[in-house]
């Protein structure tokens, strides 16, 4: 068994478990039919990733690799927010006439700061640093602009990142204020921990340590019974992450350069209702 399955199936075995209903509440998400979109959680849950012995991505079923890179090269290459610059159709919901989801995510890591060192945006910024001030403590980015939400047509659900280099090895807390764990769990566990590798290779660093940390872990009620499906399946060993090694311009990456090797998987999951 993977290591990122055992996580996962613990995750989602406490919080069926020993979880928090909302039924009764008066909730934001609606199922497509109207219907209110309730959720069982867990409040503060914190998994940790060791990407030096293994890549986190699940073998219960596939995680489509390649369209999650598309997605964080997208806001964190790109600095886009504009769903016309994704390959993928699942921003649309959020997205304007014209594609845009407003002045959130890319939107934000591409916004330019003053330091005594120069102008950078934030992505910029932590090139800057694990470059020339590795192990500095104030490597990080956050998303989360009070004064532009207003003008956001989705509040950012991922919205910091602190980096901290322990001797060559590079480690990341990605902070989550909500994780719909069955549609986006490993989605986002798999984006983070490849821009972890990225960010490493191209700064001569290793790869350590990926801590999520989330806020509102939930599982919603029409996701139940597939939750439970999905944990109860065979898990197989992780595979191997390759990635073009000749990439060492942050920039230059396409999801081209990165494969994985050994992937056994077991079936999808089709037609996952999704709330919005």
């Amino acid at each position: 068994m993977s290591k990122a399955d055992k996580i996962f199936i613990n995750m989602c075995s406490d919080i069926l478990e020993n979880g928090y209903s909302s039924e009764g509440q008066d909730v934001r998400p609606e199922w497509e039919d109207g219907t209110k979109a309730h959720t069982i959680k867990k409040f503060g849950v914190v998994n940790r990733y060791d990407l030096s012995k293994e890549f986190p991505i699940l073998t219960l079923r596939p995680t489509y690799m390649k369209s999650a890179i598309d997605e964080i090269l997208w806001i964190w290459q790109k600095k886009s927010n504009n769903v016309n610059d994704l390959k993928s159709k699942i921003w649309d919901s959020w997205a304007d006439e014209d594609g845009s989801i407003g002045k959130a995510y890319g939107y934000q890591l591409g916004i330019k700061h003053k330091y005594k060192e120069g102008e950078f945006d934030q992505v910029d910024r932590v090139l800057y640093d694990l470059k020339n001030n590795p192990y500095s403590r104030r490597i990080m980015t956050n998303i989360y602009n009070h004064n532009d939400l207003h003008e956001m047509n989705l509040y950012p659900c991922a919205y910091s990142v602190t980096f901290n280099v322990t001797g060559n090895k590079l480690n990341a807390i990605l902070n989550q204020r909500s994780n719909d764990v069955l549609v986006a769990n490993n989605w986002n566990v798999v984006q983070y921990a490849v821009l972890v590798h990225m960010l490493a290779q191209v700064s001569n660093l290793q790869v350590g340590e990926l801590v999520h940390v989330i806020a509102d872990a939930h599982i919603y009620d029409r996701h139940i019974p597939l939750v439970k499906e999905l944990i109860s399946r065979e898990s197989y060993d992780a595979p191997k992450l390759i990635i073009n090694p000749d990439i060492k311009d942050f920039y230059k990456f396409t999801v081209d350069d990165f494969k994985l090797e050994n992937y056994k998987k077991g079936d999808p999951i089709k037609g996952i209702p999704v709330a919005v």
